[in-house]
Protein backbone atom coordinates (compact mmCIF):
# COMPACT_ATOMS: atom_id res chain seq x y z
CA UNK A 1 0.00 0.00 0.00
CA UNK A 2 1.52 3.33 -1.08
CA UNK A 3 -0.34 6.54 -0.33
CA UNK A 4 1.20 9.66 -1.81
CA UNK A 5 -0.06 12.16 0.74
CA UNK A 6 0.76 15.62 -0.54
CA UNK A 7 -0.32 18.40 1.82
CA UNK A 8 -0.16 22.18 1.96
CA UNK A 9 1.75 23.65 4.94
CA UNK A 10 -1.48 24.53 6.78
CA UNK A 11 -2.85 21.02 6.23
CA UNK A 12 0.33 19.48 7.57
CA UNK A 13 0.17 21.75 10.61
CA UNK A 14 -3.34 20.57 11.49
CA UNK A 15 -2.59 16.92 10.78
CA UNK A 16 0.49 16.99 13.02
CA UNK A 17 -1.54 18.17 16.00
CA UNK A 18 -2.33 15.62 18.71
CA UNK A 19 -5.68 17.27 19.49
CA UNK A 20 -8.61 14.89 19.54
CA UNK A 21 -11.09 17.49 18.31
CA UNK A 22 -9.91 19.93 15.65
CA UNK A 23 -11.80 23.00 14.44
CA UNK A 24 -10.60 24.66 11.23
CA UNK A 25 -12.10 27.90 9.93
CA UNK A 26 -10.87 28.40 6.37
CA UNK A 27 -11.69 30.57 3.38
CA UNK A 28 -12.86 29.36 0.01
CA UNK A 29 -10.43 27.37 -2.14
CA UNK A 30 -8.00 26.72 0.70
CA UNK A 31 -8.04 22.97 0.09
CA UNK A 32 -10.48 22.04 2.86
CA UNK A 33 -12.15 19.18 0.99
CA UNK A 34 -8.92 17.51 -0.13
CA UNK A 35 -7.56 17.70 3.39
CA UNK A 36 -10.78 16.20 4.79
CA UNK A 37 -10.56 13.36 2.27
CA UNK A 38 -6.99 12.50 3.30
CA UNK A 39 -7.94 12.52 6.98
CA UNK A 40 -10.87 10.18 6.32
CA UNK A 41 -8.73 7.66 4.43
CA UNK A 42 -5.80 7.76 6.85
CA UNK A 43 -8.03 7.31 9.89
CA UNK A 44 -10.06 4.56 8.20
CA UNK A 45 -6.84 2.63 7.54
CA UNK A 46 -5.86 2.72 11.21
CA UNK A 47 -6.22 -0.42 13.34
CA UNK A 48 -8.69 1.28 15.64
CA UNK A 49 -12.19 -0.27 15.49
CA UNK A 50 -15.21 1.68 14.36
CA UNK A 51 -16.62 3.39 11.30
CA UNK A 52 -15.63 6.67 9.66
CA UNK A 53 -18.24 9.30 8.77
CA UNK A 54 -18.11 12.37 6.56
CA UNK A 55 -21.03 14.74 7.25
CA UNK A 56 -22.08 17.60 4.99
CA UNK A 57 -25.21 19.76 5.44
CA UNK A 58 -27.09 17.45 3.03
CA UNK A 59 -26.31 14.05 1.54
CA UNK A 60 -26.33 15.52 -1.96
CA UNK A 61 -23.71 18.04 -0.87
CA UNK A 62 -21.67 15.21 0.63
CA UNK A 63 -21.74 13.42 -2.70
CA UNK A 64 -20.96 16.55 -4.72
CA UNK A 65 -18.11 17.66 -2.48
CA UNK A 66 -16.28 14.46 -1.61
CA UNK A 67 -17.36 11.30 -3.42
CA UNK A 68 -15.29 11.74 -6.58
CA UNK A 69 -12.39 13.16 -4.60
CA UNK A 70 -12.28 10.11 -2.31
CA UNK A 71 -12.34 7.79 -5.33
CA UNK A 72 -9.50 9.75 -6.90
CA UNK A 73 -7.02 9.90 -4.03
CA UNK A 74 -8.00 6.57 -2.45
CA UNK A 75 -7.92 4.45 -5.58
CA UNK A 76 -5.09 2.22 -4.27
CA UNK A 77 -6.82 1.43 -0.96
CA UNK A 78 -10.52 1.26 -1.90
CA UNK A 79 -11.79 -2.30 -2.18
CA UNK A 80 -15.33 -1.48 -3.24
CA UNK A 81 -17.72 1.45 -3.48
CA UNK A 82 -21.50 1.74 -3.31
CA UNK A 83 -22.74 5.00 -4.74
CA UNK A 84 -26.35 4.31 -3.74
CA UNK A 85 -25.55 4.49 -0.03
CA UNK A 86 -22.38 6.58 -0.50
CA UNK A 87 -20.16 4.07 1.27
CA UNK A 88 -16.58 3.00 0.56
CA UNK A 89 -14.96 -0.14 1.89
CA UNK A 90 -11.17 -0.04 2.16
CA UNK A 91 -8.72 -2.92 1.85
CA UNK A 92 -8.63 -3.37 5.62
CA UNK A 93 -12.42 -3.74 5.77
CA UNK A 94 -13.01 -0.27 7.26
CA UNK A 95 -15.92 1.75 5.89
CA UNK A 96 -16.17 5.43 5.04
CA UNK A 97 -19.76 6.66 4.80
CA UNK A 98 -20.98 10.01 3.50
CA UNK A 99 -24.03 11.44 5.27
CA UNK A 100 -26.21 14.53 5.36
CA UNK A 101 -26.82 16.41 8.61
CA UNK A 102 -30.40 17.06 7.47
CA UNK A 103 -31.17 13.36 8.05
CA UNK A 104 -29.87 12.74 11.58
CA UNK A 105 -31.98 9.60 12.01
CA UNK A 106 -29.63 7.76 9.61
CA UNK A 107 -26.67 8.28 11.95
CA UNK A 108 -27.96 6.81 15.19
CA UNK A 109 -26.66 3.63 16.78
CA UNK A 110 -23.19 3.57 15.19
CA UNK A 111 -19.75 3.42 16.78
CA UNK A 112 -17.32 5.87 15.17
CA UNK A 113 -13.55 6.11 15.29
CA UNK A 114 -13.32 9.24 13.14
CA UNK A 115 -15.68 11.94 11.94
CA UNK A 116 -15.49 14.97 9.65
CA UNK A 117 -18.20 17.62 9.84
CA UNK A 118 -17.83 19.83 6.77
CA UNK A 119 -19.48 23.28 6.68
CA UNK A 120 -20.61 22.89 10.29
CA UNK A 121 -21.95 26.45 10.17
CA UNK A 122 -24.85 25.15 8.05
CA UNK A 123 -25.82 22.36 10.46
CA UNK A 124 -27.85 22.16 13.64
CA UNK A 125 -25.62 21.82 16.69
CA UNK A 126 -27.89 19.05 18.02
CA UNK A 127 -26.61 16.67 15.31
CA UNK A 128 -23.18 16.83 16.91
CA UNK A 129 -24.16 17.14 20.54
CA UNK A 130 -26.95 14.57 20.69
CA UNK A 131 -25.99 12.02 18.03
CA UNK A 132 -22.40 12.13 16.80
CA UNK A 133 -20.52 13.02 19.98
CA UNK A 134 -21.96 9.98 21.81
CA UNK A 135 -21.09 7.82 18.77
CA UNK A 136 -17.40 8.62 19.33
CA UNK A 137 -17.43 7.62 22.99
CA UNK A 138 -16.97 3.82 22.70
CA UNK A 139 -13.73 4.05 20.73
CA UNK A 140 -12.66 7.48 21.97
CA UNK A 141 -12.87 8.60 18.39
CA UNK A 142 -11.57 11.86 16.93
CA UNK A 143 -13.38 14.59 14.98
CA UNK A 144 -12.58 17.36 12.52
CA UNK A 145 -14.88 20.36 12.10
CA UNK A 146 -14.04 22.32 8.99
CA UNK A 147 -15.70 25.01 6.94
CA UNK A 148 -16.12 28.65 6.04
CA UNK A 149 -17.70 30.88 8.71
CA UNK A 150 -21.29 32.04 8.37
CA UNK A 151 -21.54 34.80 10.94
CA UNK A 152 -21.88 34.11 14.65
CA UNK A 153 -23.52 30.72 15.06
CA UNK A 154 -22.66 27.25 16.40
CA UNK A 155 -19.47 27.09 14.30
CA UNK A 156 -18.28 30.34 15.84
CA UNK A 157 -19.14 29.07 19.32
CA UNK A 158 -17.22 25.85 18.72
CA UNK A 159 -14.23 27.68 17.25
CA UNK A 160 -14.07 29.99 20.27
CA UNK A 161 -14.44 27.04 22.64
CA UNK A 162 -11.71 25.03 20.91
CA UNK A 163 -9.34 27.98 21.05
CA UNK A 164 -9.94 28.76 24.71
CA UNK A 165 -7.72 27.72 27.58
CA UNK A 166 -10.52 26.44 29.81
CA UNK A 167 -10.36 23.04 31.46
CA UNK A 168 -13.42 21.93 29.48
CA UNK A 169 -11.67 22.55 26.16
CA UNK A 170 -8.74 20.23 26.87
CA UNK A 171 -8.20 18.03 23.81
CA UNK A 172 -9.59 20.70 21.46
CA UNK A 173 -7.62 22.98 19.13
CA UNK A 174 -8.62 25.64 16.61
CA UNK A 175 -7.00 27.08 13.49
CA UNK A 176 -7.83 29.92 11.13
CA UNK A 177 -6.70 30.10 7.50
CA UNK A 178 -7.54 32.36 4.57
CA UNK A 179 -7.61 31.69 0.84
CA UNK A 180 -4.08 33.10 0.69
CA UNK A 181 -2.91 29.99 2.58
CA UNK A 182 -3.46 27.88 -0.55
CA UNK A 183 -0.09 28.06 -2.34
CA UNK A 184 -1.75 27.05 -5.61
CA UNK A 185 -4.24 29.91 -5.50
CA UNK A 186 -3.31 32.86 -7.70
CA UNK A 187 -3.27 36.00 -5.52
CA UNK A 188 -4.41 38.00 -8.52
CA UNK A 189 -7.58 35.89 -8.69
CA UNK A 190 -8.30 36.69 -5.04
CA UNK A 191 -7.69 40.37 -5.77
CA UNK A 192 -10.15 40.23 -8.67
CA UNK A 193 -12.75 38.63 -6.42
CA UNK A 194 -12.19 41.32 -3.82
CA UNK A 195 -12.85 44.00 -6.41
CA UNK A 196 -16.21 42.55 -7.42
CA UNK A 197 -17.55 41.52 -3.99
CA UNK A 198 -18.84 43.49 -1.04
CA UNK A 199 -16.27 43.98 1.70
CA UNK A 200 -18.32 41.83 4.05
CA UNK A 201 -18.73 38.98 1.56
CA UNK A 202 -15.03 38.97 0.74
CA UNK A 203 -14.00 38.90 4.40
CA UNK A 204 -16.38 36.02 5.10
CA UNK A 205 -15.74 33.88 2.03
CA UNK A 206 -12.03 34.42 1.39
CA UNK A 207 -10.68 35.66 4.72
CA UNK A 208 -12.80 33.26 6.82
CA UNK A 209 -14.09 36.07 9.01
CA UNK A 210 -16.66 35.17 11.66
CA UNK A 211 -18.15 38.63 11.63
CA UNK A 212 -21.89 38.91 11.32
CA UNK A 213 -23.20 41.27 8.68
CA UNK A 214 -23.84 44.69 10.17
CA UNK A 215 -25.15 47.94 8.78
CA UNK A 216 -21.82 49.79 8.70
CA UNK A 217 -23.19 52.56 10.89
CA UNK A 218 -19.72 52.84 12.37
CA UNK A 219 -16.78 52.68 9.97
CA UNK A 220 -13.10 52.02 10.49
CA UNK A 221 -12.12 55.46 9.25
CA UNK A 222 -14.06 57.00 12.16
CA UNK A 223 -11.77 55.45 14.79
CA UNK A 224 -8.97 57.40 16.48
CA UNK A 225 -6.51 56.16 19.10
CA UNK A 226 -4.32 57.97 21.60
CA UNK A 227 -2.70 56.64 24.75
CA UNK A 228 -2.04 60.19 25.96
CA UNK A 229 -4.60 61.45 28.45
CA UNK A 230 -5.89 64.90 27.48
CA UNK A 231 -5.18 67.69 29.96
CA UNK A 232 -8.65 69.19 30.09
CA UNK A 233 -11.97 67.61 30.93
CA UNK A 234 -13.49 65.53 33.70
CA UNK A 235 -14.09 61.83 34.20
CA UNK A 236 -17.48 60.12 34.00
CA UNK A 237 -18.30 56.46 34.53
CA UNK A 238 -21.36 54.69 33.09
CA UNK A 239 -22.23 51.10 33.96
CA UNK A 240 -24.31 48.72 31.85
CA UNK A 241 -25.11 45.76 34.08
CA UNK A 242 -25.62 42.18 32.85
CA UNK A 243 -27.05 39.17 34.62
CA UNK A 244 -24.75 38.06 37.40
CA UNK A 245 -22.98 34.73 36.94
CA UNK A 246 -23.10 32.20 39.73
CA UNK A 247 -19.81 31.54 41.48
CA UNK A 248 -18.28 28.23 40.53
CA UNK A 249 -20.81 27.56 37.77
CA UNK A 250 -19.23 26.41 34.51
CA UNK A 251 -20.36 28.05 31.29
CA UNK A 252 -21.03 25.88 28.27
CA UNK A 253 -19.38 26.47 24.91
CA UNK A 254 -22.71 27.57 23.47
CA UNK A 255 -23.49 30.22 26.06
CA UNK A 256 -24.01 33.74 24.75
CA UNK A 257 -23.84 35.61 28.02
CA UNK A 258 -23.88 39.37 28.24
CA UNK A 259 -21.06 41.12 30.05
CA UNK A 260 -21.20 43.93 32.55
CA UNK A 261 -19.40 46.92 31.05
CA UNK A 262 -17.98 49.91 32.94
CA UNK A 263 -17.16 52.78 30.57
CA UNK A 264 -14.65 55.33 31.84
CA UNK A 265 -14.52 58.54 29.81
CA UNK A 266 -12.77 61.86 30.19
CA UNK A 267 -15.13 64.37 28.57
CA UNK A 268 -14.54 67.97 27.61
CA UNK A 269 -15.78 70.46 25.05
CA UNK A 270 -13.28 68.90 22.62
CA UNK A 271 -14.84 65.45 22.86
CA UNK A 272 -14.47 62.16 24.71
CA UNK A 273 -11.32 60.26 25.53
CA UNK A 274 -12.32 56.70 26.39
CA UNK A 275 -9.81 55.73 29.06
CA UNK A 276 -11.08 52.20 29.63
CA UNK A 277 -14.08 49.92 29.30
CA UNK A 278 -13.80 47.37 32.06
CA UNK A 279 -15.91 44.34 31.30
CA UNK A 280 -16.55 40.80 32.45
CA UNK A 281 -19.08 38.21 33.54
CA UNK A 282 -19.05 38.53 37.31
CA UNK A 283 -21.13 37.65 40.31
CA UNK A 284 -22.96 40.48 42.05
CA UNK A 285 -20.26 40.99 44.71
CA UNK A 286 -17.46 41.11 42.16
CA UNK A 287 -19.49 43.49 40.02
CA UNK A 288 -19.85 45.88 42.96
CA UNK A 289 -16.12 45.59 43.62
CA UNK A 290 -15.24 46.42 40.01
CA UNK A 291 -17.50 49.49 40.07
CA UNK A 292 -16.07 50.63 43.40
CA UNK A 293 -12.46 50.23 42.23
CA UNK A 294 -13.14 52.15 39.02
CA UNK A 295 -14.70 54.99 40.98
CA UNK A 296 -11.76 55.15 43.38
CA UNK A 297 -9.19 55.07 40.58
CA UNK A 298 -10.70 57.76 38.35
CA UNK A 299 -12.67 59.87 40.85
CA UNK A 300 -15.35 60.81 38.31
CA UNK A 301 -17.63 63.81 38.56
CA UNK A 302 -20.52 61.40 38.17
CA UNK A 303 -21.08 57.65 38.10
CA UNK A 304 -24.26 56.24 36.62
CA UNK A 305 -25.84 52.79 36.56
CA UNK A 306 -28.75 51.72 34.41
CA UNK A 307 -32.03 51.76 36.29
CA UNK A 308 -33.69 48.44 37.11
CA UNK A 309 -33.57 45.25 39.12
CA UNK A 310 -29.86 44.68 38.47
CA UNK A 311 -28.99 48.11 39.88
CA UNK A 312 -31.10 47.34 42.93
CA UNK A 313 -29.29 44.03 43.36
CA UNK A 314 -25.79 45.49 43.24
CA UNK A 315 -26.57 48.58 45.36
CA UNK A 316 -26.36 46.90 48.83
CA UNK A 317 -22.94 45.43 48.05
CA UNK A 318 -21.74 48.77 46.72
CA UNK A 319 -22.96 50.48 49.89
CA UNK A 320 -21.15 47.89 52.02
CA UNK A 321 -17.88 48.69 50.21
CA UNK A 322 -18.40 52.41 50.76
CA UNK A 323 -18.91 51.85 54.49
CA UNK A 324 -15.97 49.46 54.76
CA UNK A 325 -13.51 51.89 53.14
CA UNK A 326 -15.28 55.09 54.26
CA UNK A 327 -15.37 56.31 50.67
CA UNK A 328 -18.84 57.53 49.77
CA UNK A 329 -20.18 58.68 46.40
CA UNK A 330 -23.53 59.17 44.73
CA UNK A 331 -24.82 56.97 41.94
CA UNK A 332 -26.86 58.54 39.16
CA UNK A 333 -29.76 56.52 37.76
CA UNK A 334 -29.52 56.07 33.99
CA UNK A 335 -32.59 55.26 31.90
CA UNK A 336 -33.45 54.32 28.34
CA UNK A 337 -35.35 57.57 28.03
CA UNK A 338 -38.16 55.78 26.16
CA UNK A 339 -35.76 55.16 23.27
CA UNK A 340 -34.94 51.88 21.60
CA UNK A 341 -31.41 50.73 22.33
CA UNK A 342 -30.43 51.08 18.68
CA UNK A 343 -31.67 54.67 18.51
CA UNK A 344 -30.03 55.58 21.81
CA UNK A 345 -26.63 54.20 20.81
CA UNK A 346 -26.71 55.73 17.33
CA UNK A 347 -27.79 59.10 18.72
CA UNK A 348 -25.05 59.11 21.34
CA UNK A 349 -22.13 57.71 19.34
CA UNK A 350 -22.44 57.86 15.57
CA UNK A 351 -22.11 61.60 15.12
CA UNK A 352 -19.31 61.83 17.65
CA UNK A 353 -17.31 59.08 15.96
CA UNK A 354 -17.96 60.45 12.49
CA UNK A 355 -16.77 63.94 13.46
CA UNK A 356 -13.73 62.76 15.39
CA UNK A 357 -15.11 63.61 18.82
CA UNK A 358 -14.30 60.23 20.35
CA UNK A 359 -10.74 59.00 20.88
CA UNK A 360 -9.94 55.57 22.27
CA UNK A 361 -7.17 54.88 24.71
CA UNK A 362 -5.08 51.83 23.79
CA UNK A 363 -6.07 48.79 25.86
CA UNK A 364 -6.99 45.11 25.92
CA UNK A 365 -10.65 46.06 25.54
CA UNK A 366 -10.16 47.64 22.09
CA UNK A 367 -10.64 44.51 19.99
CA UNK A 368 -13.89 43.47 21.63
CA UNK A 369 -15.22 47.02 21.57
CA UNK A 370 -14.47 47.52 17.87
CA UNK A 371 -15.94 44.13 17.04
CA UNK A 372 -19.21 45.22 18.64
CA UNK A 373 -19.06 48.67 17.07
CA UNK A 374 -18.44 47.65 13.45
CA UNK A 375 -21.22 45.06 13.49
CA UNK A 376 -23.85 47.06 15.32
CA UNK A 377 -26.78 46.50 15.18
CA UNK A 378 -26.71 42.74 14.81
CA UNK A 379 -28.56 40.36 17.09
CA UNK A 380 -25.79 37.78 16.76
CA UNK A 381 -23.20 40.11 18.28
CA UNK A 382 -23.04 41.55 21.79
CA UNK A 383 -23.32 45.31 22.29
CA UNK A 384 -22.52 45.61 26.01
CA UNK A 385 -19.39 47.76 25.68
CA UNK A 386 -20.87 50.24 23.23
CA UNK A 387 -24.08 50.39 25.26
CA UNK A 388 -22.11 51.43 28.33
CA UNK A 389 -20.24 54.07 26.33
CA UNK A 390 -23.49 55.46 24.93
CA UNK A 391 -24.74 56.05 28.48
CA UNK A 392 -21.93 58.58 28.97
CA UNK A 393 -23.94 60.95 26.78
CA UNK A 394 -26.86 60.87 29.18
CA UNK A 395 -24.67 60.96 32.26
CA UNK A 396 -22.57 63.90 31.12
CA UNK A 397 -25.65 65.81 30.01
CA UNK A 398 -27.19 65.38 33.46
CA UNK A 399 -24.15 67.03 34.96
CA UNK A 400 -23.77 69.68 32.27
CA UNK A 401 -27.39 70.72 32.77
CA UNK A 402 -26.49 71.67 36.33
CA UNK A 403 -23.68 73.96 35.19
CA UNK A 404 -24.10 77.69 34.87
CA UNK A 405 -22.04 80.67 33.81
CA UNK A 406 -20.57 82.57 36.72
CA UNK A 407 -21.86 85.93 35.52
CA UNK A 408 -25.43 84.56 35.39
CA UNK A 409 -25.44 83.41 39.02
CA UNK A 410 -27.33 85.61 41.46
CA UNK A 411 -27.90 84.17 44.96
CA UNK A 412 -31.29 84.85 46.47
CA UNK A 413 -29.76 85.24 49.93
CA UNK A 414 -26.30 86.82 50.27
CA UNK A 415 -25.75 85.21 53.68
CA UNK A 416 -26.50 81.61 52.75
CA UNK A 417 -25.19 81.87 49.20
CA UNK A 418 -28.22 80.40 47.46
Amino acid sequence: MNLDVSLFPWQQEVMNSDARFKVVAAGRRTGKSRYAAWELIINALSDKPGQVFYIAPTQQQARDILWDLLLEIGTDVIQKSHINNLQLTLINGAKITLKGADRPETMRGVSLKYLVMDEYADMKSSVWEQILRPALADNKGHALFIGTPLGRNQFYDLYQFAGSSSEDSKGWEAWHYTSYDNPLMDPEEIANAKGSMSAFAFRQEFMASFEAQGSELFKEEFIKFSDKEPEGGSYYIAVDLAGFSEAGKQQTKNSRLDSTAIAVVKASENGWWVADIINGRWGVKETAKQIFMAQQKYQPIALGIEKGALKNAVAPYLNDLMKEYQRFFNVQELTHGNKRKIDRIVWALQGRFEHGKITLNVGDWNMEFLDELYQFPNKLVHDDLIDALAYIDQLANIVYDLDYEEDEYEPIDDYTGY
